[in-house]
């Protein structure tokens, strides 16, 4: 029998792994930021949910409600077939801001349709405490970090492959984390879903068992990683993987000598205020010349070596531990990075013993 009932968010984001989650807010409010995977239903368009709440401060509740009616009256056909299109079976979650008139309304029609709704208590104001309440849980860390073109995220997607757990802070971010990390990438999500898309991953995470993160500056592209967050990543082990840069210089060539000469150049010169006018200019001459091998070697050691380097040397030494490599073959890096780390967890629960 089709029913409504209002549940926690805890117990609201395990049911999301198996029904439909509904928004209820307008197309602004959800692009700020939503639940990793809903579907914006909207009761109401930006512009008729500001009339509404003008109303309500110039005439009061009752008037508001009554033109909120109006406003949702034409609609209600078209938000029950939307709802029938993209569910699978009768059950679906919804929610609003607070978890007030805008869902319980729509739970009512949806409900009386033949639907089973569930009600977010609190709206999305209680998912975004639950985020960032995430950030604040402990997890057992460990940080692969490696010099530009060491092909991290690719030995990260092996582990991950291998049955590892492993959070993509690059791929939640839609940024490769350098001038050249837009290249290639969809349109980055706004600060807050970003700290949505991380924290729902960082909860769902075994704290168990090791949880992989690449080693990355606390802001990636625009994104910035939350402070909670980020002293964690700050005080966990490293492993470091090094590799000669000729071998990281293939790589690079690999990742990005498809991309246009435009877009190569315009990554170029955003770095000139770091890299200087005179090592800046050599490297678009060599795009120009289609040698983009020199261009590489160029931006490796004046600018991007060095910057890796002075970020390492932040990080408390006794964190840090090197894995040289001679290959640039991330699967094999994978390997070697997993059997590193399992040898390294034993000494280090040993330590820890002693």
């Amino acid at each position: 029998m089709a029913e409504t009932i209002s549940i926690h968010i805890d117990r609201f984001m395990e049911l999301a792994e198996k029904y439909p989650v509904y928004d209820a807010r307008t197309l602004d409010e959800f692009q700020r930021g939503h639940i990793p995977g809903a579907i914006n239903l909207p009761l109401f368009s930006d512009e008729e949910r500001a009339q509404i709440g003008t109303t309500y401060v110039r005439k009061g509740r009752d008037t508001a409600i009554l033109e909120g009616l109006d406003v949702v009256g034409p609609k209600m056909r078209r938000l029950v077939e939307s709802v029938r299109e993209t569910a699978s079976g009768n059950t679906i979650l919804l929610h609003c801001w607070r978890g007030g008139m805008r869902s319980g309304s729509l739970a009512w029609l949806l409900c009386f349709c033949g639907f089973s709704v569930y009600l977010l208590e609190g709206g999305y104001k209680a998912f975004r405490q639950y985020v960032l309440a995430a950030f604040e849980m402990p997890r057992w860390t460990l940080i692969l970090s490696g010099a530009t073109g060491a092909g991290k995220t690719e030995i990260l997607q092996n582990l991950a492959a291998s049955g590892e757990q492993v959070i993509d802070l690059e791929k939640c971010a839609c940024h490769k984390g350098s001038s050249f990390g837009r290249l290639g990438e969809p349109d980055p999500p706004s600060q807050q879903h970003f700290e949505n898309i991380l924290g729902v991953q960082w909860r769902k995470s075994n704290p168990e068992i090791p949880l992989w993160l690449e080693d990355e500056s606390q802001k990636i592209g625009t994104r910035i990683i939350p402070r909670a967050l980020w002293r964690q990543i700050r005080n966990s082990p490293v492993i470091y993987v090094k590799m000669d840069a000729r071998l990281r210089t293939e790589r690079l060539l690999k990742d990005y000598g498809d991309f246009s000469r435009t877009e190569l150049r315009e990554a170029t010169e955003r770095l000139k205020r770091r890299l200087g006018g005179l090592q800046t200019q050599a490297a678009l001459n060599a795009i120009a010349e289609d040698n983009l091998k020199k261009c590489v070697e160029i931006l490796l050691s004046q600018y991007y070596d060095k910057t890796y380097l002075f970020g390492l040397s932040k990080r408390d030494p006794l964190l840090i531990h090197p894995l040289e490599t001679n290959t640039p073959d991330a699967t094999e890096n994978a390997r070697q990075v997993l059997r590193f780390s399992r040898t390294l967890s034993e000494r280090l629960q040993i330590q820890t013993a002693g």
